[in-house]
């Protein structure tokens, strides 16, 4: 893959753009999380409600800090050993988070991703990403470019080129204060 796509979509992504791209088990929608329009656009093209919150993937969990504040000690170190890795966290809000992000929830969903495309998009955006699977609300996600062009066609600003990385499914999601397995 070249240097070139992941400079791209990172200006995609800061221009206010709706990229598609390959996570570890299907295919993922992102967008700037700090940009309300770009999210709202996002949600839109799922049909998902905005109360339903999103997830954010980064590449690093230094990208995620900001969102840390509430977690202990404990809850640190079980995060630091699932990631990167592909497990999702519900982690209690910390600070300031947009609505459009955690819907009505308290919490947000992160996750901190080995793949190396991800990794990429993160590093030129210099941040961590929405990332919610690409298929409409209560439709199977889309596993290959095809599906995702038969969903969004001419709706995403770009489409990442690359490979699903291997997994057959979304990421597991978990409540880092309770332990309990969301999805």
């Amino acid at each position: 893959m070249s240097r070139w796509h992941y400079q791209f979509a990172a200006s995609v992504l800061r221009a206010g753009g709706v990229i598609a791209y390959p996570t570890e088990g299907v295919w993922g929608l992102g967008c700037d999380p700090y940009n309300e329009r770009a999210v709202l656009r996002l949600l839109a093209m799922k049909q998902r409600p905005v109360s339903k919150g999103v997830i954010l993937v980064a590449g690093s969990i230094c990208q995620v800090e900001p969102f840390l504040g509430k977690v202990s000690i404990e809850q640190r170190q079980q995060l630091e050993q699932s990631w990167p890795g592909f497990q999702t966290w519900i982690i209690p809000v910390s600070g300031h988070v947009p609505d459009w992000l955690t819907g009505r929830h308290s919490s947000i969903a992160i996750r901190v991703s080995t793949h190396p495309q991800i990794q990429a998009i993160c590093k030129y955006f210099d941040g961590p990403i929405v990332s919610t699977s690409a298929n409409y609300a209560g439709r199977p996600a889309a596993t290959t470019r095809i599906k995702v062009a038969r969903y969004f066609n001419q709706q995403l600003d770009f489409v990442v080129p690359g490979r699903l990385g291997g997994m057959s499914h979304s990421s597991p999601i978990s409540d880092v204060t309770t332990g309990a397995q969301i999805r």
